[in-house]
C-alpha cells in the first residue's frame, strides 16, 4: 500500500472516529425527526393536499418525506451513526481495557508523583505486621488489595468498580442496539388503520402507504359505546372485541375491552382505540304534493341515496330531540344535503312528527318532493390504528442497558488505593476516575482510619 492510500485510510478512519461528526449526525436525525412530525408520514390527507401546492407535493414524494423513515438517505445516516460509534469505541477501548484488565500493582516514584492524593505515614512496626493490618483493613472497608513484593518493598493496590470505566462503551452499545431494532422495525413492521363496524369482522388492514395487510385472523366488533359528560362531550368510547382463527374466537381474547391508553395485542400487533363514528341506516320516505303513496329508501350514515326526481341526498347529522336545534319542534329530525339533478345544492331538515314542515318546504321549493323521516337503525364503528414492530423488544433491550450504562457513567467511578512499605515508612496514594472532590474527602477518611489502626499520630505528607 502507498503512503498516500495510507494517508488517505487514515483521514477516513479519524473522520469516523471524530465528535464532529457524531454530533452532526445527532443533529441530522433531530431535524429529519421534525420534519417528519410535522408533514404527515404515509398517504397524503386530502384536506392536506387541497391546502399545499403542487409543486412542493412533487418535491415532497420525490425527496421520500411522506415515508421519510423508510427513506435510503434516513437508513444511511443511521449506519453512519453505527459505524461512527463502532469506530470511536474501537479507537479508545483497548487503552481503557489495559486499565481495567492490567492494572498498575505497584507504587513507582512516578506513580507516586503523578497522584493527587498521597500521604507518608511513619510506623515503628515490622513491615509483615503493617502489611497484616493494612491488607485487613482495606479488604474490610474498600476491597481486598493485591499484594506485591517489588525493589526491597511490599506494595499493596486495592479498586473498587474498574468495570465503570466501560460504561461509556454500554452507552455506545445501547444506542447501536436501539438503532438496529429502529431499523427491524421500521423494515418489518407497519402501521395502519382499520374501521370495525358493531357485529362484523374483519381480517386485513391498511397501511398508511395505502397497502392492504392481511393479519392473518380476524377481529370482530361486539358491540361499542360511549359515556359521556354531562355537557354531553364523550369521556370515554370503548370496543369490545374478539380475535378469530380460522373463525373460532380465541378463548383469551374474547370480549376483551379496547379503550385509549389500552390496547388489545395479539400475536406483535397492536390495535389502538382511535376513533368512532355512525354506521347506521336512515329510512325515509319520498312523495310529491298530490298525495300519492310515496316510495321508502335508507342511506347509509356515510352515504348517499338517488331520489325519483333524479337528485341525490346524504346525511348531514341526526338528532332524537330536535327541540333544543328549533323551537317550536320536538321529536327526531334529520338535517341532509340535497343536490339537485340540475345542480344545487341545499340542506334540508326533515322531520319525523311534523309531516306539515316537511310539506311545506316542498311547496316553499317549487313543488318537489316531500321527504319523511321514518327512523334509524343505529349502529356504530370503531376506528383502530393498528402497529406491528417487531423491533420493539430489542429497543427495549437497548433502553435498559442504556439507563444503567448512564447511570454508571454518572454515578460511579473507579476508586483505586496503593499502598508501599518500605523501612518503616508507609506510602498511601489514591485517585478516581471522576467526582475527585468527592474522592479527595474519602481519602482523607481513609488514611486517617490507617494512621488509627497503625497507632500513628502525626502525618507527615509526601512532597
Amino acid at each position: 500500500m502507498t503512503a498516500e492510500k495510507r494517508d488517505a485510510l487514515h483521514r477516513l478512519w479519524d473522520i469516523f472516529c471524530s465528535l464532529r461528526l457524531t454530533l452532526s449526525l445527532l443533529i441530522s436525525l433531530a431535524a429529519i425527526s421534525i420534519i417528519g412530525t410535522i408533514i404527515p408520514q404515509g398517504a397524503p390527507p386530502p384536506e392536506y393536499l387541497a391546502k399545499t401546492p403542487a409543486a412542493t407535493i412533487t418535491i415532497y414524494r420525490s425527496l421520500g418525506f411522506f415515508d421519510m423513515y423508510h427513506s435510503w438517505w434516513f437508513f444511511l445516516l443511521l449506519y453512519l451513526l453505527v459505524v461512527n460509534l463502532v469506530s470511536c469505541s474501537c479507537k479508545r477501548l483497548p487503552s481503557i481495557w489495559k486499565i481495567v484488565s492490567q492494572p498498575q500493582l505497584t507504587l513507582s516514584t512516578s506513580l507516586e508523583q503523578s497522584l493527587p492524593n498521597r500521604t507518608s505515614i511513619s510506623s515503628d512496626q515490622s513491615p509483615e505486621t503493617v502489611k497484616a493490618v493494612i491488607s485487613s483493613f482495606l479488604a474490610s472497608e474498600f476491597s481486598r488489595p493485591v499484594v506485591t513484593e517489588a525493589d526491597g518493598a511490599c506494595h499493596l493496590f486495592a479498586e473498587k468498580t474498574p468495570w465503570c470505566r466501560l460504561s461509556v462503551y454500554c452507552v455506545h452499545l445501547s444506542v447501536i442496539i436501539i438503532l438496529i431494532g429502529s431499523i427491524i422495525g421500521s423494515l418489518f413492521g407497519y402501521k395502519g388503520f382499520v374501521t370495525i363496524q358493531e357485529g362484523q369482522s374483519i381480517s386485513k388492514v391498511k397501511s398508511r402507504s395505502g397497502t392492504e395487510i392481511d393479519l392473518g385472523f380476524s377481529l370482530r366488533c361486539e358491540r361499542f359505546s360511549i359515556a359521556r359528560y354531562a355537557t354531553g362531550a364523550p369521556k370515554e368510547f370503548k370496543s369490545i372485541i374478539t380475535v378469530l382463527e380460522n373463525g373460532a374466537p380465541i378463548p383469551r381474547y374474547t370480549n376483551v375491552r379496547v379503550i385509549v391508553n389500552d390496547p388489545l395485542t395479539y400475536r406483535g400487533i397492536t390495535f389502538y382505540q382511535s376513533s368512532y363514528g355512525d354506521a347506521g341506516d336512515y329510512f325515509f320516505t319520498a312523495r310529491d304534493l298530490s298525495g300519492k303513496e310515496g316510495v321508502t329508501f335508507k342511506v347509509g350514515r356515510n352515504a348517499s341515496a338517488t331520489l325519483p326526481d333524479g337528485s341525490s341526498m346524504r346525511i348531514i347529522e341526526e338528532t332524537d330531540d330536535v327541540s333544543q336545534f328549533a323551537s317550536g319542534f320536538s321529536g327526531p329530525a334529520v338535517q341532509v344535503e340535497i343536490k339537485g339533478a340540475q345542480g344545487g345544492i341545499e340542506k334540508v331538515v326533515v322531520y319525523a312528527d311534523h309531516p306539515e314542515a316537511n310539506i311545506r318546504h316542498a311547496r316553499e321549493h317549487n313543488g318537489g318532493l316531500v321527504l319523511q323521516y321514518k327512523g334509524a337503525r343505529k349502529k356504530m364503528y370503531t376506528g383502530m390504528q393498528v402497529a406491528k414492530d417487531p423491533g420493539v423488544w430489542i429497543v427495549w433491550a437497548g433502553c435498559i442497558l442504556m439507563v444503567a450504562g448512564i447511570y454508571a457513567v454518572f454515578f460511579l467511578s473507579h476508586r483505586r488505593i496503593w499502598v508501599r512499605i518500605h523501612n518503616g515508612t508507609v506510602i498511601i496514594g489514591g485517585n478516581a476516575s471522576k467526582n475527585q472532590a468527592a474522592f479527595q474527602g474519602f481519602y482523607e477518611a481513609l488514611v486517617d482510619r490507617i494512621r488509627a489502626v497503625l497507632g500513628e499520630a502525626e502525618p507527615r505528607h509526601a512532597e
